[in-house]
Parts: structure tokens; sequence; C-alpha cells
């Protein structure tokens, strides 16, 4: 019979890792995102280094998906996120079992374990069908991984201490909490925030464990071997890849690299209002529900019964993680989603508690009801229904809003302005989420590599400015001390322009102060103020036939970002100025309607606008056929 429970284990195990990596499959980016992914995608296909703190261990896992012989690389390296969102679904499991492992619903054993193993996979399904992990899921992101490393470094725990209290000595357990500590930090530094939770951990099962040294030097040992993943990041600088974001081949720019040193921000008042904002980042009726809530109060009620440091470690880990992001980072209200995504984790651990105040909630039903001689397919059928039927209505709300096969944005943003430079131009950005989808196409997929894509803020850097080769002479002219990075884009940017065609993002155009000279648009970009721009920026309508822009539209059918709907607005704008400034020309309006027709499939509330306008220059109310 023992060896029955355990192969049903491994086959609810196994369902717990792929149902999560189906579901996360049927709806994931087929390319390149906003936000950091074409900067993530850049650094695993080239083994360089990603932002501060440089995520080694997310780009050495990735790595390998980039070897698959399908799809582009940034699908496959979306995929490697979502196996890592599987995998953590899995440690989510085997921690719920751990945590029932000594709970049963009735004296039949095997119907026992039949529900321990239902509630196990509804924690599993319930947070891989939560909003931020489905967020992350859709491509590539660390947070995933590293929850699931959190996660067994509570499984560790656990065992450690059913072993303990049974009278057996295993600090081997120990030894692996801290390897995986050491390991996870190159997926995020957040994971220092749980040591703290597991040194209570350790307190509350027996206070006297914490004063003996040996294990504990031993177990800093291995954390430190674990840690060994951060030599990756010089070791790689010192080859000098093509993306080797801070250099940190040195000693001191190592440390400023993962130390995050560049990222200061200018201190602002503190009030309430922004303080209930920001512990208002962590949600468990935004991720779980209300009903999710309720269950969660019954598992750690549960819990605390029999598995109470784990439920004061849980606590500590909420602590310390509203610490740092509120106390420390204090984020203004504009910028507190950037944090959001840190809890990660802690909305895995909130989805143990879930399942156990689910397993609470069947057992006290199983428990009352008259218990039959012999437990058949339909009281199991009926335990599975109600266990799956929270995660099932999640899945069922949050599956539209993450669907995300068709999210082409970024890439065709990317595509359209790289399509609307001329030969061996200089493109410079301000953005990330404007810049790093260029990052990609260039360097990963080879289009347009006679552009070079200077990143405004990072000007300021040597280690980014020399991976800028073909600009290096410019620099070396007007570089001096103290320079901020709009004034050394200024000074670049007209040396620049005596040789090559100077343009810039619409973030720039719209960031820097151009006093009476404005810049003159090309598609989606802009030339910089000059007496030298060609006559060939004339053809307006021509240059947005080369234009992608069937894809780019407010109705996505998913629930669009903010950096995809300012695409789709920049498009939009950019294009119904081209169109007025045709209009003008071709009163007929054969190419001006087109036009206005693709502004309006692209923003639909700007219906009234579009009528105006061709009203005023006696344009047909509707084209006949919008732009490709």
């Amino acid at each position: 019979m023992r060896s029955r429970v355990c192969s049903g284990c491994d086959h609810w195990l196994l369902a717990a890792f792929l149902l999560p990596f189906a579901l996360h499959l049927t709806t994931l980016a087929p390319s390149v995102t906003f936000y950091d992914s074409g900067e993530f995608i850049t650094a695993t296909q080239l083994l360089g280094s990603a932002h501060s703190p440089g995520y080694p261990l997310f780009l050495l896992f990735a790595k390998p998906f980039t070897w698959l012989p399908f799809g582009s690389i940034a699908f496959r390296v979306n995929l490697a996120t979502a196996c890592g969102a599987a995998l953590a679904c899995s440690a989510l499991f085997l921690l719920v079992r751990q945590l029932l492992r000594d709970v049963a619903c009735s004296d039949n054993e095997q119907f026992s374990d039949f529900v321990r193993n239902a509630a196990a996979l509804a924690g599993s399904l319930l947070f891989a069908s939560s909003p931020r992990l489905w967020l992350q899921t859709n491509h590539d992101k660390p947070y995933p991984l590293l929850a699931g490393m959190i996660a067994l470094c509570f499984l560790f725990l656990l065992r450690w201490r059913e072993e303990y209290l049974a009278g057996s000595e295993r600090p081997a357990w120990w030894y692996g909490v801290g390897l995986l500590t050491g390991l996870a930090s190159g997926a995020h530094q957040t994971i220092i925030l749980l040591v703290p939770a597991w040194l209570l951990f350790v307190a509350v099962t027996e206070l006297r464990l914490l004063l003996r040294i040996r294990e504990l030097l031993l177990t800093a040992a291995f954390a430190l071997a674990g840690g060994a993943v951060q030599l990756y990041l010089p070791l790689r600088a010192a080859a000098q890849p093509l993306q080797n974001w801070g250099d940190p081949s040195s000693l001191s720019r190592f440390l400023w690299h993962v130390l995050r040193r560049g990222y200061p921000e200018e201190p602002h008042l503190r009030d309430l209002s922004l303080l209930l904002k920001q512990l208002a980042g962590f949600s468990i009726p935004h991720e779980f529900g209300w009903i999710g809530l309720l269950f969660l109060v019954a598992g750690v009620a549960a819990c605390w019964r029999s598995k109470r440091p784990f439920v004061l470690a849980c606590g500590l880990a909420l602590l310390g993680f509203w610490a740092v992001i509120v106390g420390f980072f204090n984020p203004r209200a504009e910028s507190i989603f950037l944090t959001e995504e840190f809890y990660t984790p802690l909305y895995l651990l909130a989805a143990a508690l879930i399942a156990v105040g689910l397993h609470a909630a069947i057992s006290r039903g199983i428990g009352r009801a008259e218990t039959p001689e012999h437990y058949g397919w339909q009281h199991r059928l009926l335990v599975l229904l109600f266990l799956l039927l929270l995660p099932l209505s999640q899945l069922a709300a949050n599956y539209r809003d993450n669907d995300q096969q068709r999210n082409y944005s970024a890439h065709d943003y990317a595509v359209n302005t790289l399509r609307s430079l001329p030969e061996r131009s200089v493109l410079f950005t301000w953005g990330d989420s404007g810049a790093f989808p260029l990052w990609y196409l260039q360097t990963v997929e080879r289009l347009r590599e006679d552009v070079d894509l200077p990143h405004i803020p990072h000007l300021v850097f040597d280690w980014y400015r020399e991976e800028l080769p073909r600009l290096q002479s410019s620099f070396s002219t007007v570089l001096q001390q103290g320079q901020t990075a709009p004034e050394l884009f200024r000074l670049v940017a007209g040396q620049l322009q005596v040789h090559r065609p100077v343009l810039m993002d619409y973030s720039t155009r719209h960031s820097v102060d151009w006093g009476r000279r404005e810049p003159v648009s090309q598609g989606i970009v802009f030339w910089l103020p000059s007496d030298g721009v060609p006559d060939a920026v004339i053809d307006v309508a021509g240059v947005w036939r080369l234009q992608a822009l069937h894809r780019i539209t407010m109705n996505q059918g998913w629930l669009i970002d903010q950096d995809t709907e300012k695409a789709v607005m920049i498009t939009a704008h950019s294009l119904l100025q081209a169109a007025e400034e045709v209009a003008r020309r071709d009163r007929g309006g054969q190419e001006a309607g087109p036009m206005l027709d693709a502004v309006q499939r692209m923003v639909p509330s700007w219906g009234e606008a579009v009528t105006q306008l061709r009203r005023r220059y006696g344009l047909p109310l509707q084209g006949r056929d919008a732009l490709p």
C-alpha cells in the first residue's frame, strides 16, 4: 500500500507541473514585450549581464531554452519563464503536502491521502492562475523561479522540524536551505529578506538551536557556495559581451552593479495616503479574491495548531518586505507598481495557506457527514470539485486579461521604429520600454545593424559608452566631468549631425525642451532640429506605407499594460498628425483617407476627432482601405 501511495504522489506532482505549464503555454506572449523583456532576452541570448543586480541565475536557467528548434528567441525565453513558474507550482504542491502530512480527514488512509493531494494541487492551480504570477509568466521574469526556490526552502525547514521533533538530528536540511538561498540570490536579492523568517522558524522550534555555531557556519558556507553563481557576472564581463550592463569586471563595478547603486532616487515626503497605497501593494483580495482571504484565515488557524513556526515565519517575511519596500525604497505613488512584483514569493506562501484552509474546510465537512464504509469515486469527485472550485473560478476570471498569445505590440512598435530610420542613422532613446525592444530586434534578430541606438539615461556611464564603439570619437570630443545625460545628449547629437542622420524616439521628443525649433517627424520617430533635415522626410505618407499597423490597436483582446497603451497612442497620434499634413496637400484624400481609417481602428474613441478632420479637409467620412 505504501508503494501505491508514493506512486499516487508522483502522479499528483506531475499534474502540479503539467497543468500550470499547459495553462501558461496557452497564454504565452509570442515575442518580445515591453518593460524589461527586450533587455532580459538580449542578455540571455548573448550571455551578458542584465540590469542591476544582473540576474545571473535566471540568465543561466533561460539560456538552454534558446537552443530549442522552434519559435523566436523571445518566445523561447518566455517559455523558460513558464517552465520556471510550473516548477514553482510543483514546489508549492510539495510544500502543502508537507504542511498536511500529519492531518487526516478520515480513518481511511487512502481517501485522506487523496484529499491531501487534491488540496495541494488546488493550491498549485490557485497560484498558477493568480494575476501576479500569470502576468510574470507570460514573458520573461525571474520572480517565478525565485518563488519556487523559496517554497523549497520552507519545505526543507518543515522536513527538518519534523525529524528533529522525532528525535533525529538532520542539519543537512539547514545546509540545503543555505545552498538554495545563495543560488536564489542570482534570481533576485529579495531572498535576503527571508533569512530572518527562517531564523525565527528555527528559534520557535527550539531557541537554543541558534547557539549551534558549527551548523550555522556550515549553513553560511553553503550559502556562499550557492552565491558563487554571482561570479558569472565578472567572468562574463571579462569576455566583453555585447550587452554588459554595469561592466562588473572589477570589484568596485561588481559591487556597484549587485548593490543597485545605479538607481538613486531623490527623497520625497511621506504621508498617510502614500503609506496606505504602498502597503496595499501586497493585496490578497486582488490575487485570490475575498473568498481566498477567508480560506487564508482558515489556513492560518489550521497551521497555528501544528505548524506555528511556519505561520510566524510567513508573517515575519511579510513585515520584512514591507520594511524594505515601504520603509527603505519608499516608492512614489506612480512607481508602486514597480515593487509589486517583489511580493510574488509571498503570494506563493499565501496560496499554500489557502490550500490548507480548503483542506480544513473539506475535512470539517467530511467529519460531520455520515462516514461510509467505502469511499468511492463519487466521493473523490465531489471533494475534487470543491477543492478546485476556487482556482477554476479564478482561472475563468483572469484568463482573458492574461491571454497574450497575440501580443506583438512591442515587436511591431520596434519594427516600425527601425523601418522609419535612414541608413546609418543614430536614434536616441529615452524610456526603457521604448529602447529594450529595439535592442532585442537589432542584436538578436539582426535587424538594422547599420543603426546606432544610444540610450540617453545611460550616456553618463563609461561602461555603456564602451558598448557604442562607432560613437566613441563623438563622446571623446565632448565628454567632461559632471555632465548630465541630457547635456551629453545635446553635445553628442550636435557632433553626429555633421556626418550622420540623427533622430530620436517619441519619449525623447517630449522630454527635452526644444524652444522654437520643432523636431520634424518621420513615422513615429523625429529628426533633431537642424538645418540639414533632408527633403526625403517630406514624403510623409511614404514613410507610413512601410509600417506594420494591423496589430496595433487598443482592442487587443487582453488587458494591455501601460506601455502597450502608450505605444498604441504614440503610433495613432503620430499617424493622425501625418494624415493631417497629407490632407493639406492631397485634397482628394487618396492617401489621407486610409491613414485616418487606421487611426480610428487603433483608437476607436477618437472617432469624433477623425470625423471632424475629414470634414475640415473635405474627405469622405469613411475611407475605402486602411493602411496595412
